[in-house]
């Protein structure tokens, strides 16, 4: 047997809606009934399926609840059930619109019935066909002739409205939706607006079809059930609806190559590069929106771990935070006495309470504010797997010192989430350029040791003090292993790790008023440890300009990540060669040159 579904809709005022919601769910599930009913106290409107004695059932149900007795119901058929479930849902509005002021109940706009529309287009009669609804339902059809709005959603209505032209204010209009019911509400916006003879189509096309059939209609009509469309007989059409925009598709849009369900239709397809550079704009509008203003510049409470190490097992807290971090034992005494040093699950700490390997404390800092960093990150590429982003200085990577959310790692979660993406390597706070990151952790397991096992090529670039005097030489000088209180490292000829950086000259720079010169370097470091660059250069005699850090006398400086208006530090990563995580080809990527490769410094800063 066919199914049949009914559609209908009523204003009027309805109480105890939870109540009549348990009713009615109960009613429909027995007799074996899908579909949706919206209850709200204006009224209801329903879409249901099912056998003909159950939705008559129903009907005589529903139109013995006051309010509800003159209930009409449009009618159709089908071959299968079109929807996969009963819903009985409340909702503030039976049609959302938004308007204050609008009661169908008490008042709407005059109603034509379909078979005067018909006779008044027969006859050649001057009047205006406003199709009300959303812009992919008139894609199927409409009535030939008529004005469509280009309504994302009714919820647009009444600003699409205010912009239709003057002149129709005064000329005979006719509303038309598929049931009827926006136009319940459109009809008495209309005449709020100032229209005169506006009218609307009682029940809609579904009625006009039942009654009038395809007489000046052109298509099939958009219902919003798996049936997609309606011809003018009442009968599932062909139809289907791309699952990407929801534009409803004829056989012929289907037979498209650009129909690629569930992915696109000839609507809604885009090529693969446009996606990505789609994808590309959206990523930079969130990285901006992530930096502005910068995380760290606003207060809060900062709640950094302590981790307690085997050496400092059952030893004072005062001892431990002075071992650990560097200040004094009275500085952390009064940090206790604040109730800022605490446990893992939250009990404060006196500087006398002895602590266990193993142990996690908490630092509460309340009111934190950060210093500010560069937030220019741009994002260059991305891919299913990984995104490579040039990232500006100064602005470190990874949580650590005075910076917990003014860092790259924290910023990127904040853009991508709910990605969580993971840098494979590191550059340091001060150093521009390329990063490649993984969008998961699976990624980041294939992705990081191609980094660890050399098979990344990295080119840098670096301005530095001197002029060396070849063109090309390299420094295999080991790197220490230790770290010194500042984080840094030093040159290590008898137990340091093995290190090698090759360099090539690209340019000498002399300045004109006596400045000391400088040279352009392109360097290429075959392993990768901490500083390396920056060590080997210093301990050619070569530092580089604006390092902070590494100093030319052979002092370590003290500051880590320089002010944001303080002279850069004149090292970039340039280049990266490496094999994609996932299908092995190989990409290559340059980052922007910075401003000190192009031009002289000392002419550059005038």
């Amino acid at each position: 047997m066919p199914v049949t579904n009914i559609a209908a809709y009523r204003f009027a005022p309805l109480e105890n809606l939870k109540l009549l919601r348990e009713d009615l769910l109960r009613t429909c599930r027995a007799a074996g009934l899908k579909g949706t009913i919206l209850l709200s106290t204006e009224g209801i409107n329903l879409f249901v399926a099912g056998e003909r004695p159950a939705v008559d059932a129903l009907l005589g149900h529903l139109r013995a609840i006051p309010g509800l007795q003159d209930l009409e119901a449009k009618f159709s058929e089908s071959e299968d059930q079109p929807f996969n479930r009963m819903l009985v849902r409340i909702k503030r509005e039976i049609i959302a619109f938004g308007v204050e002021g609008i009661d169908p109940a008490s008042r709407t706009a005059p109603k034509i019935s379909p078979r005067e529309l018909k006779d008044l287009l027969d006859r050649g009669e001057p009047v205006t066909l406003l199709d009300t609804r959303n812009d992919y339902e008139y894609k199927l059809g409409t009535f030939r002739g008529a004005v469509t709005m280009e309504l994302g959603h009714f919820r647009d209505f009444p600003q699409v409205a205010r912009a239709l032209p003057e002149d129709l204010k005064e000329r005979p209009v006719v509303m038309f939706c598929t049931g009827g019911i926006r136009c319940e509400k459109a009809g008495p916006y209309m005449e709020k607006l100032g229209y005169t003879q506006v009218r609307q189509l009682d029940g809609g096309i579904l009625k006009y079809f039942e009654e009038c059939g395809s007489a000046h209609y052109d298509g099939e009509c958009f219902v919003f059930d798996q049936r997609v469309g309606v011809d003018p007989a009442l009968r599932e059409t062909s139809a289907v609806v791309c699952h990407n925009c929801l534009a409803p598709l004829t056989e012929d849009e289907q037979k498209h190559p650009h129909y690629q369900p569930p992915r696109s239709c000839p609507h809604c397809f885009v090529t693969p590069e446009d996606r990505a550079r789609q994808t590309l704009v959206k990523r930079r509008e969130a990285l901006v929106a992530a930096t502005n203003p910068l995380p760290g510049s606003l207060p809060y409470e900062n709640r950094r771990p302590i981790n307690v190490p085997n050496k400092f097992d059952g030893a004072p807290v005062g001892e431990l935070l002075e071992g650990l971090l560097g200040h004094a034992a009275t500085d952390w005494a009064g940090e206790c006495a604040a109730g800022h040093i605490q446990s893992a699950c939250g009990n404060p700490l006196a500087a006398t309470d002895r602590v266990r390997a193993g142990e996690r404390l908490v630092h509460v800092r309340p009111g934190e504010i950060e210093p500010a960093v560069s937030p220019a990150i741009e994002l260059l590429y991305e891919d299913d797997a990984i995104f490579v982003l040039h990232k500006p200085a100064p602005l470190p990577m990874h949580p650590g010192g005075r910076f917990n959310r003014n860092t790259l790692v924290h910023i990127l979660h904040t853009a991508f989430a709910p990605l969580k993406p993971r840098p494979a390597h590191r550059l340091d706070a001060n150093t521009t350029g390329l990063v490649v990151c993984s969008k998961t952790a699976h990624i980041a397991r294939r992705l990081q040791p191609l980094f660890a096992k050399g098979r990344v090529e990295k080119t840098y670039l670096a301005r530095v003090c001197g002029h060396p005097p070849e063109d090309q030489f390299t420094c295999s000088a080991p790197i220490g292993r230790e770290t010194r209180e500042t984080g840094c490292r030093e040159i290590d000829e008898i137990g340091g790790f093995p290190a090698q950086t090759d360099f090539r000259l690209i340019k000498r720079f002399v300045a004109s008023d006596g400045a000391p010169p400088t040279a352009l370097l392109e360097i290429t470091p075959h392993s990768g440890r901490t500083n390396q660059i920056r060590l080997h250069l210093r301990h050619l005699g070569f530092p580089i300009c604006g390092d902070p850090t590494y100093l030319a006398n052979g002092e370590i400086g003290e500051i880590q990540t320089l002010p944001v208006d303080a002279p850069p530090l004149c090292l970039h990563a340039r280049a990266l060669r490496f094999p994609h995580p996932v299908s092995g080809k190989l990409l290559t990527f340059e980052a922007p040159l910075p401003s000190w490769a192009l031009s002289n410094l000392h002419e550059e800063k005038n």
